[in-house]
């Protein structure tokens, strides 16, 4: 049931409202961040490589050419080769994640105390860094709450098929361009009136704890903060506007009110949102993208071993099979691939003031499993192993989060990629203020948008990428 437009400006309200909490004493960051080690300690996880031929559910399909589950759901690992005119390499091949579900990251919502408090779960998916990580309420597959695995039903999720359900967000969002082919998510918050029942792994916290949390390493996972991105918090009279940012300010003005300002200012932008819409057709409209599937067996400058799936320069990525035991799933027991990681990456916005408004470089870019050819980007986005060589040739901006200086960090965390398909991938998270003297003209390919503009464009699918997404659900205003 969607809402009225009065109820939705109320609502964004309420979602700024539990941005700005306050760290509440009987729930404060350094309790929840103990009630997480105890919820560690108490699951056994158990998680070893073995062999493609131990994998008694998965198979390399002769027919279909690929590495399937032999339920024909989940996902499967494809062989594609990509056409474009984008960037210095026009053809390459590459395995890639196809996994046509649209699955549910969903979180529940209710009023406590008079904020907005957010069901988190404290899940532990097989590829997570450190196991246990913060949650959406549900986080699942649309093979796993259709029970394909044949186990328990995943915890609330009638919540998020009751068609009477108040929905405060509704999106589909792409997922990472370069590992999945064309997979998004429905990116969904719903509001309850009622009590519901609180199960041991699960806890209630303000959005303002969710974001703080998100200033520690490998907290919250990448599903939480693609929800959370969206959350729109409006757009405001001036008036307004600068009474929020100067609650927060004290004797100078903070980074916090700065990025509040920018959030709720929709007057002040460098660029208006027509010219960025233009500016992205634009983009789309010069660059090809062309993927056709091809034998998994036969990908180019690949190969398959028992053990893994990898380049032959030791590149990139490499798919190695898995066998798992995690107590508290709905399925205790399985195995899978997983995406293993092979060199560390950057994600990276530069942020600058511009006529009073802190503005982020988006830039345009091209990944071969986008839906539609081109999405916003961060600053950097990018593998660092490569690039510390000498006559290499870097991406535009990376020397200046390389060597950036700890004063000029807004954000620096390692953050870990969605554990359910990725290995223990963990990427650096930076947002960098650029010096007074860093140009407002930039090349082609990259722009200047406020958090407001940002914000704007998360209303609709597949505009910012999962990357982007991922920093902007870290900027904090307190």
């Amino acid at each position: 049931m969607s809402l009225p437009s009065k109820q939705k400006s109320n609502i964004a309200r309420e979602f700024l409202r539990s941005a700005l909490a306050a760290d509440p004493e009987n729930n404060s960051i350094p309790k929840i961040l103990d009630w997480l080690r105890k919820q560690n300690e108490a699951v056994r996880v158990h998680i070893r490589r073995t062999g493609f031929n131990q994998l008694d559910q998965w198979i390399f399909d002769g027919k279909l050419q690929n590495l399937r589950h032999v339920s024909g759901s989940f996902f499967s690992i494809d062989g594609i080769r990509v056409h474009t005119n984008w960037g210095g390499v026009s053809e390459w091949e590459q395995p890639i994640i196809n996994q046509p579900e649209i699955g549910i990251l969903g979180i529940i919502v209710r009023d406590i105390g008079g904020v907005l408090h957010f069901l988190m779960q404290a899940k532990i998916e097989p590829g997570n860094v450190n196991n246990v990580q913060l949650s959406p309420t549900l986080q699942a597959t649309k093979s796993n709450y259709t029970l394909v695995h044949k186990g328990t039903k995943p915890k609330y999720l009638e919540y998020f098929l009751d068609p009477r359900k108040s929905v405060l967000l509704d999106q589909l969002q792409s997922e990472q361009g370069a590992r999945f082919l064309r997979k998004r998510n429905r990116n969904i918050i719903i509001q309850v009136e009622e009590d519901i029942p609180l199960y041991e792994n699960f806890v209630w916290l303000t959005l303002g704890q969710i974001i703080r949390l998100i200033g520690f390493d490998n907290i919250v996972n990448m599903d939480t903060r693609t929800v959370i991105s969206g959350i729109p918090f409006g757009d405001y009279s001036p008036e307004i506007v600068e009474f929020y940012s100067g609650m927060l300010s004290r004797e100078r003005e903070s980074d916090g009110s700065k990025f509040l300002r920018s959030c709720l200012n929709n007057q002040d932008a460098l660029h208006s949102f027509d010219d960025i819409l233009s500016w992205l057709t634009g983009m789309k409209s010069q660059y090809d993208l062309r993927v056709e599937k091809v034998p998994l067996a036969g990908v180019k400058s690949w190969s398959i071993s028992d053990e893994e799936i990898s380049h032959k320069d030791g590149k990139y990525f490499k798919i190695i099979p898995v066998e798992v035991e995690i107590e508290n799933r709905e399925v205790k027991v399985w195995n899978q691939p997983l995406v293993q990681p092979t060199q560390e990456g950057i994600c990276g916005f530069l942020v600058k003031e511009i006529n009073g408004i802190i503005h982020f470089l988006v830039q345009a870019k091209l990944e071969c499993g986008n839906h539609d050819i081109i999405e916003m980007a961060p600053t950097v986005q990018c593998l660092t192993g490569n690039y510390r060589h000498e006559g290499v040739k870097k991406p535009e901006f990376l020397d200046l989060f390389l060597e950036a200086k700890k004063e000029d960090l807004i954000v620096d965390t390692l953050q870990s990629e969605e554990g359910g398909r990725f290995y223990r991938e963990q990427n650096r998270n930076m947002i960098l203020k650029a010096g007074d003297d860093f140009p407002v003209e930039v090349p082609e390919n990259f722009c200047w948008l406020t958090l407001n503009q940002l914000k704007t464009f998360l209303k609709f699918n597949n505009f910012l990428n999962i990357q982007a997404r991922s920093l902007i659900s870290a900027v904090s205003f307190t």
